[in-house]
């Protein structure tokens, strides 16, 4: 009895000094809260937050919790804000990360405020929960209303949206930049000025769009240089500043890519095969930007992307089908992205187009509008330089009157297009891009062509961008004053 009563004294010592081992080892993984050095909040991009804003509508973000100590997390009112955890482990690994989503119910009253407070050991970090009410939401502009608010558009081109590839041998004998004003006036356009806008916005153009190409500005990891973004952003507060609407978007990722020029980054595709791996960083790249512009009001738009084209850079209708299904998807992916950021995203107006922004029917019907959880806030584009042989330089085969046949063509395609987006899919439309750029024809006929247009916008209710041109950006002066006379006293 006396050696079985020391036996399981023994085997009892043994488990209860392997019990111990056991804990320490755990605490070796996830520390005690009375040890907490570090405590961090940050979003999916890994960015330090003390904020999270959302729109009126329900909604749920994702935060990481960065602790080498548990931690405890405590909401100031959960009858509208959840958690999908209140308590977590710390890790000694800097890089490992408790995640956890932060929800919020519909808000049909007015804006509220309220917190969530992590605790790990004696450190404590706060983040407000902000919320817009129906009030707010009511106030933001609708893309009808948007229309009926703007005059004439005008791009800025040539400036924001260079692509060149600066790995390549050919572009580095003469293109070596520094900063991104290098990049903004390697096209030959001056460094965007407030008088430049101010022009603009002088002659009567209410709407600037800003094309932006981002991939010579991203990292390994797909995050945009800081400088840039600061020079995107203040071009945008300039446009604003003049009283204009103003339009970004993702211009030349999607391009055609010229490998001998070293222009193009290739990556943005209407690639069905390939479209996870583009998705996810398409996403990730809208998700930068609606983040760092989520405060800007309603007077910024964002349009998902520019003439996208599919793998063998095919600008006539695509041979696969599969090209519309990967641009409807990839703008569906753009839409749940920037309402997902929350703010005044949750109502800025947003603009997709159909496959190389073009309005053949194939395109027009290869196009699908996304699917967006509020109503009213989504806009489509196309671009039309029509008839081509007009509109640009094409040699031997040249138009050189704007006759009767031209007006012909015109017709045809605002028949199509106001067919498929006002009729069919009920959306508010307007011409991302147009304009008689060909300045070796006569004026006379073009200012026909820019009187006509004018006139068909007005029948259709709906608006225009000229591409550039017009004003000299180096004088800041108007060289092109009969065609910008002939479309505002037409479109009135």
């Amino acid at each position: 009895m006396i050696k079985r009563m020391k036996r399981f004294i023994y085997f009892f010592s043994v488990v209860w000094v392997l019990a111990a081992a056991l804990a320490l080892q755990s605490c070796s993984d996830s520390d005690s809260t009375s040890k907490a050095t570090r405590l961090t909040v940050t979003s999916l991009d890994s960015l330090e937050i003390t904020q999270l804003d959302f729109g009126a509508t329900k909604g749920t973000k994702m935060i990481g919790i960065n602790a080498d100590g548990d931690w405890d997390a405590v909401v100031s009112d959960t009858t509208w804000i959840k958690l999908s955890a209140r308590a977590g482990y710390g890790y000694q690994l800097p890089t490992r990360m408790s995640w956890l989503n932060v929800s919020v119910t519909a808000n049909e009253a007015e804006a509220r405020v309220g917190t969530i407070t992590i605790t790990s050991g004696g450190l404590t970090k706060t983040v407000a929960i902000n919320q817009i009410g129906r009030d707010a939401a009511d106030h933001f502009i609708s893309a009808p209303e948007f229309l009926e608010t703007v005059t004439l558009g005008y791009n800025l081109g040539n400036t924001l949206e260079s692509n060149h590839d600066i790995t390549n041998a050919s572009v580095q004998q003469w293109f070596n930049p520094q900063t991104p004003i290098d990049w903004e006036t390697c096209w030959g356009q001056p460094e965007t000025t407030q008088e430049i806008i101010d022009a603009i916005a002088a002659k009567g153009f209410n709407l600037i769009r800003v094309p932006v190409t981002w991939f010579p500005h991203m990292d390994a990891n797909d995050h945009i240089d800081a400088a840039w973004m600061a020079r995107v952003k203040q071009v945008v507060d300039m446009v604003l500043k003049a009283g204009c609407y103003c339009i970004i978007n993702v211009h030349h990722d999607a391009s055609e890519y010229d490998a001998s020029r070293g222009d193009g980054a290739h990556w943005l595709l209407a690639d069905l095969n390939n479209y996870e791996t583009i998705s996810k960083r398409f996403k990730n790249l809208w998700r930068q930007i609606a983040e760092e512009f989520q405060d800007y009001n309603d007077k910024l738009l964002f349009e998902a992307v520019n003439e996208i084209l599919d793998e063998t850079g095919n600008w006539n209708n695509p041979v696969n089908a599969d090209a519309y299904t990967a641009i409807n998807k990839l703008e569906q992916d753009f839409v749940d992205v920037v309402r997902g950021t929350g703010g005044n995203n949750m109502y800025r107006n947003l603009i997709v187009n159909p496959y190389s922004a073009g309005h053949t029917q194939a395109k027009l019907n290869g196009f699908n509008a996304p699917n967006d959880v509020v109503a009213g806030h989504i806009l489509a584009t196309v671009h039309s330089y029509d008839p081509y042989n007009f509109c640009n330089d094409n040699g031997e085969w040249n138009i050189e009157a704007f006759d009767s046949s031209c007006e012909k063509e015109i017709d045809e395609m605002f028949t199509m297009v106001d067919k498929r987006f006002a009729q069919e899919l009920g959306l508010p439309y307007f011409y991302g891009e147009f304009g008689a750029l060909d300045d070796k024809k006569l004026m006379a006929e073009r200012v026909k062509y820019a009187t006509y247009m004018a006139k068909k916008f007005k029948a259709y209710n709906t608006t225009g961008l000229w591409w550039m041109g017009l004003l000299d950006r180096k004088k800041v002066e108007w060289t092109e004053s009969e065609i910008v006379e002939a479309l505002f006293q037409n479109i009135k």
